[in-house]
């Protein structure tokens, strides 16, 4: 999982920004970081404390971190961190949202495997389960951008770029390539969502022309749900934009166990975070029953991404081997093998290093091991990435978003009065999505928000003038109405840069 760089420096050990977390975060990290040390992993690696998560919400810190830890994670390049609880209510957004987007960890990577002594209705069937789920990070409605429109209307505005899909696509199949997966699906709603999802699925596409040994599929995210129950084996990497990635990625962990046992790396270009993805758990913290399982195998992921293969073959191959054997918290297992503690079950992974399990095929250990390269300098500034360059882009309308009570018909003859004596012609009106106007079907309740579509007159040619025009007839309709935003309608070498109302 090395990242790419223009200047690459080999280090003979790696410093790593560690963030124990809330709740049972403290008792499962002190837990992985005894059964690295028995390993060895301490000989390379030197964590650093980074101050972030509740102490710091409760300081009125809205972000959940203090500036000394975002130094500390920018200098360190990577992150190790357990769960971490977000304020309910008072604007608290986040943290693990935040870290991801604010470091450009673009892509969320989890492994979803059968694991001996955790029972599952698929392991008791003989089903074996081995999948990847990418998924992206930055983009999608884990924006936040939310705003209150009218009485009774919000909004949650999705954004998806091109060059977030591409890097998300390409990470997807260079980790496919490098492990030997040969079948990749995108899963996505482009068959509703034809513009954000379409782009998603089109920028996949465009990603798999540089792959031509892996075989590529896609599929909507509802059948996928549904195939994953019935059939979880037929997929083994799956990537999907950021929400949708969310739900399928707890769902494939309810598959293999629960989220306790379901690694999460997060991936970017020059900073990458491991992380526990289950919640702080308050109820059983401080009682030392906790399992850790979920923050070793992310802690795999992590010494993996440094190079450190040999160690986590061994660290994996023993972890396996104490499940196999029935070691368990309370949390799972045979019910007829004794409960550990969080230290006994440490202990008992620390007593098995150097084995491996009898009934699946051990990791293979390699001889020998050495620390990759770490990206170069930070960043000066912000980078803008870009994908479409050079491309002809022609003013041919605008959307104006109203709030207002009135009647569809009343509303039509007040927009046809103002746009007369302008370029622009009322085309449509619509009302959460659904055309109302000119046509529509008396059934259709309306809210108190509605969308009135303008564009220019049939002697009117494209890309004759700028935006200025659209704005001026915003100002004109803003005169007596509540405007509450405006999109521009534009065509992109010829192509409508938006969609149709339901119904159109």
């Amino acid at each position: 999982m090395a990242n790419p760089s223009s200047s690459m420096i080999t280090p003979s050990s790696r410093k790593i920004a560690l963030a124990p977390g809330d709740g049972i975060g403290p008792e499962i990290m002190d837990a992985t970081l005894e059964l690295f040390k028995a390993a060895g992993v301490m000989k390379h690696v030197e964590f650093l404390p980074a101050q972030m998560g509740k102490s710091e919400f409760d300081k009125g810190n809205s972000r959940g971190m203090s500036e000394a830890a975002i130094k500390t994670v920018e200098e360190c390049g990577l992150m190790f961190k357990g769960p971490m609880e977000t304020p309910k209510g008072g604007g608290g957004k986040s943290i693990n949202v935040t870290l991801r987007k604010m470091f450009n960890a673009f892509a969320n990577l989890r492994y979803f495997q059968t694991l001996p002594g955790v029972h599952t209705p698929y392991s008791k069937a003989g089903i074996p389960i081995s999948m990847y789920i990418v998924r992206e990070n930055i983009e999608d409605t884990y924006g936040g951008v939310e705003h209150r429109l009218s009485n009774d209307m919000i909004q949650c505005k999705r954004l998806i770029s091109a060059p977030g899909c591409d890097e998300v696509s390409r990470f997807a199949f260079q980790t496919a390539h490098r492990m030997g997966i040969k079948k990749v699906h995108c899963g996505h709603k482009a068959n509703i969502m034809k513009m954000t999802d379409g782009l998603f699925l089109d920028r996949f596409k465009v990603a798999a022309r540089d792959f031509p040994e892996i075989e590529t599929g896609d599929v909507i995210v509802d059948a996928l749900c549904m195939n994953l129950v019935v059939k979880p084996q037929q997929y083994q990497m799956v990537v999907l934009p950021n929400l949708q990635g969310d739900i399928v990625s707890d769902l494939c962990a309810g598959l293999v166990g629960g989220l306790g046992f379901a690694p999460s790396a997060n991936i970017g270009k020059h900073i990458s975070i491991f992380e526990a993805v289950h919640g702080t758990a308050p109820d059983i913290a401080g009682k030392g029953i906790a399992n850790p399982t979920s923050l070793i195998l992310s802690g795999l992921m992590m010494i993996r991404h440094i190079g450190l293969l040999r160690t986590a073959a061994l660290v994996e191959n023993a972890l396996i081997c104490a499940l196999e054997e029935g070691i368990r918290t309370g949390d799972f297992g045979d019910a007829g093998k004794p409960v550990l503690n969080t230290a006994q079950f440490t202990h008992a992974i620390i007593d098995r290093l150097g084995k491996g399990p009898k009934t699946i095929a051990a990791t293979p250990v390699p001889e020998t091991e050495a620390l990759s390269a770490i990206p170069g300098n930070k960043p000066e500034r912000q980078e803008v990435i870009r994908t479409f360059t050079d491309v002809v882009r022609q003013v041919v309308g605008c959307d104006i978003y109203l709030d207002t009570p009135l009647s569809t018909v009343s509303l039509a003859e007040e927009m046809q009065r103002i746009c007369q004596d302008t370029p622009f012609k009322l085309t449509v009106i619509s009302n959460r999505g659904t055309q109302v106007w000119p046509t529509g079907s008396a059934y259709t309740e309306c809210v108190d928000y509605y969308r009135v579509r303008f564009e220019i007159r049939e002697n009117v040619v494209p890309g004759s003038f700028g935006q200025s025009r659209c704005v001026a007839l915003m100002d004109k309709i803003a005169e007596k109405f509540t405007v509450c935003s405006y999109e521009l309608l534009r065509t992109f070498d010829g192509i409508k840069g938006y969609s149709l109302a339901q119904g159109q």
